[in-house]
């Protein structure tokens, strides 16, 4: 009998369980229900990036000295540095410098523990090919400057669905002066200093924008 009881309780259990996750997935259907559909008409209009987007690497032939860093902090050991070294001046003369985005998966390691600056991630995002191989760039192509969407005169610039306006979610024809619904972090600090009863901006030797929250 006791068995039997258990076997009932443990059955009810699950039968509430499978109605609560019944019910929290309807919940977000009827959610959605509510809103208007979303549609980019991609290619002729495109979300503008997030400020810290990482995308093609770009790269600087003059700036890079070969010292093989990005090869080394690289998971995969992707770039390829070709270099020889010069007897007369015993430095090391760099021939070609080539990084295969068909196989990169952009964490930007290379571009954080460059010395020399001569990496950087852009927000340029269409990579697409036909041909594998061709993801395979050069330094040529690699120092190729980044295109931006809002400097394409044939494209139709979105802000990101995140930083709309409270209760909005068609992005089109909006005013660049309504206020949004999130704050970039530079946005952040400048409220901070206005209002340092919220947060206190306390100047340090090692970081003289430190931010620590308020103690009071």
């Amino acid at each position: 009998m006791l068995g039997f009881l258990k076997q009932v309780t443990a059955y009810t259990k699950e039968a509430f369980g499978a109605a609560n996750y019944l019910f929290q997935g309807l919940a977000v259907t009827f959610d959605h229900m509510r809103r208007r559909p979303i549609t980019v008409q991609y290619p002729y209009e495109k979300l503008i990036p997030s400020e810290r987007y990482r995308g093609r690497i770009h790269y600087e032939f003059d700036k890079c000295i070969a010292c093989e860093v990005c090869v080394r902090v690289c998971p995969i050991n992707l770039p390829v540095v070709d270099w020889v070294m010069n007897k007369e001046t015993k430095k090391k003369e760099l021939r070609n410098y080539s990084i295969d985005f068909g196989v990169c998966i952009f964490c930007g390691n290379c571009v954080e523990y460059c010395p020399t600056n001569c990496l950087s991630m852009t927000e340029e995002y269409e990579l697409a090919a036909f041909d594998r191989h061709s993801l395979n760039y050069d330094n040529v192509a690699l120092g190729r400057l980044p295109t931006s969407v809002t400097t394409d005169p044939s494209v139709q610039p979105l802000r990101e669905l995140s930083y709309l306006p409270k209760g909005t979610m068609d992005p089109h024809d909006l005013p660049q002066d309504i206020s949004r619904a999130g704050k970039l972090p530079s946005e952040i600090i400048e409220l901070g200093k206005e209002n340092p009863s919220t947060i206190n901006l306390k100047k340090t030797t090692q970081n003289p924008t430190q931010i620590e929250p308020n103690q009071e």
